[in-house]
């Protein structure tokens, strides 16, 4: 597994071992950001369910300016931590200002989005890939933050999922804009009407 582009462009992560995750391949990780492209400079992006890490620290790669990572299993957790410091980022904790590159939340995607909401956080992109199998329960727990008002209204929510898995029309106020399938995979993009 190895960065796409930007600042980290070509640099391999540690390889995954024997922990058990499906990672977001690059070729879907490059399309992603693509997609994306100039936005992610300077954004505040948020990998939910961040398994290896990938698409967080490619987000950092290419500009953005701050990445919060929620990974709920420690050794998961510890694996993003590891592969931060090979690249020289120091992931710290919530200071009160956004003076942190990036911020691991060791907790489940709930706790996560809970904690982000109730400090206010301004969040740009939500990127969420949970096990294909729990892609429902990932749909059910966003959908509730957003009818809750928790997921900022400017925020563009990124889904990946099986392509064969039909995912609804929308999040709350937020439509799906786009979907992408590549193979085996798929990304559901879902905007508000003030985006």
């Amino acid at each position: 597994m190895r960065i796409v582009a930007g600042q980290f462009r070509s640099r391999r992560l540690r390889p995954l071992g024997k922990l058990a995750l499906r990672p977001t391949n690059d070729r879907l990780r490059e399309t992603l950001f693509n997609i994306l492209g100039a936005e992610i400079e300077g954004s505040v992006f948020v990998d939910c369910y961040a398994g290896t890490g990938a698409v967080g620290i490619e987000a950092l790669s290419r500009g953005a300016q701050r990445v919060i990572f929620i990974e709920k299993h420690i050794a998961t957790a510890t694996h993003i931590r590891t592969n931060l410091a090979a690249l020289g980022i120091v992931a710290g904790g919530h200071r009160g200002d956004d003076s942190a590159e990036a911020e691991i939340l060791n907790t489940d995607a709930r706790r996560g989005l809970s904690q982000l909401a109730d400090r206010g956080e301004r969040i740009d992109f939500l990127f969420a890939d949970p096990p294909y199998a729990d892609v429902r329960v990932c749909f059910e727990t966003l959908e509730q933050f957003a009818r809750e008002g928790a997921l900022p209204p400017a925020a563009v929510v990124i889904i990946e999922h099986a392509s064969k898995t039909e995912l609804p029309e929308a999040i709350g106020p937020f439509s799906r804009a786009r979907v992408l399938e590549q193979g085996d995979s798929a990304l559901s993009f879902y905007k508000s009407p003030a985006k």
